[in-house]
């Protein structure tokens, strides 16, 4: 065998890393852009969440056709990148220690300090603004937060739209981690250059899924409630109305509120005090287990999709299962402009 020449030797060893790290190196991760990825919470009839259930116990339907799940996992602690949106208009004023103090107790409950969980603030007032960006640390977020004052109109759909646009993301988006949106407001917009069904639109297209806290108490209501409850249904998130429905099982709470029976319920008093933050405990720990709790699936939708990009594809997904609530998105768009 004739002696090989450096020039030579130095061409075969480029061939041969050439071949290896075309047939040796691991692939990325890859995920197609056909993929419809659905977030999925089932409660039983007292709204208790079930999670011992497994992919044959689900069906999935995109346009009425049952499709294949590719993908699932019940993982509690999955990750999720959380927007925190919270409303800075007048009509807070009255509560606002109090939503405050719940903001900061979602921050610390969705934000550990685990780099798998991450999340970024916006307040509304007028404008909308990014105040934290995306971070896996929750003091900056709170230490935001306690020096934050109410005051002026409301700006939902722009907090929305900057939330899906203008912020820096997480590798991995939006399959691992999740995008969500926790609103902390009355659902109403009187200040907003976007419209309810723009943001909605960009919302889904971001696969993004929207729960609120409402700010509405006492019986009262708010006409922000139904944008609230359209955000939430179609994204697959819900509402939480954690100072409404406080002193129901009190006789005569609302017709006579001074009644000396009823002085436990007085405002100023620790009942008072007490009533409110067991309200406002339960609806942290409603929304943060929901998002941490949800099961996840994924498929390819076979059949065929239009390629009008304005097309809405819908979703309906059923588990096999008496007397319990699924939520989950009711739709998506197959195309991004």
């Amino acid at each position: 065998m004739l002696p090989m020449t450096r020039r030579g030797l130095l061409a075969t060893l480029a061939s041969g890393a050439a071949a290896w790290s075309q047939t040796e190196q691991p692939k990325p991760f890859q995920i197609s852009v056909n993929e419809v990825i659905v977030p999925v919470t089932v409660t039983d009839e007292k709204g208790r969440f079930v999670s011992d259930l497994d992919v044959k116990d689900f069906r999935i339907f995109d346009e009425g056709q049952e499709q294949k799940v590719r993908y699932f996992t019940r993982d509690r602690a999955q990750p999720v990148v959380v927007g925190f949106l919270l409303d800075m208009s007048n009509a807070t004023r009255l509560h606002w220690k109090t939503y405050q103090e719940a903001a900061t107790e979602l921050v610390l409950n969705l934000l550990p300090g685990d780099k798998k969980f991450s999340g970024y603030l916006i307040s509304y007032g007028n404008d909308a603004e990014l105040l934290v960006n995306t971070t896996s640390d929750s003091e900056p977020i709170v230490e935001k937060i306690k020096k934050m004052k109410p005051g002026g109109g409301s700006a939902l759909y722009d907090a929305i739209y900057i939330a899906c646009t203008n912020r820096n993301l997480v590798k991995g988006e939006p399959y691992e981690p999740r995008r969500v949106l926790i609103v902390i407001g009355d659902g109403h917009d009187n200040a907003s250059k976007k419209t309810l069904d723009e943001v909605l639109e960009i919302a889904q297209r971001n696969l993004v899924t929207i729960y609120s806290m409402s700010t509405v108490a006492y019986g009262f209501s708010s006409e922000g409630e139904k944008n609230l409850t359209r955000l939430a249904e179609e994204t697959g998130g819900r509402v939480e109305y954690p100072l409404q429905k406080l002193y129901s099982s009190v006789s005569g709470y609302l017709s006579t509120p001074s009644d000396e029976g009823n002085y436990v319920y007085k405002v100023g008093t620790g009942g008072y005090a007490a009533e409110i933050a067991g309200g406002i405990f339960k609806a942290v720990a409603g929304i943060a287990g929901e998002i941490t709790t949800q099961y996840i699936m994924r498929y390819i939708a076979e059949g065929a999709q239009s390629e009008n990009p304005k097309v809405f594809r819908n979703i309906r997904v059923q588990v096999d299962l008496p007397n319990v609530k699924i939520r989950a998105r009711k739709g998506y768009y197959p195309f991004n402009p």
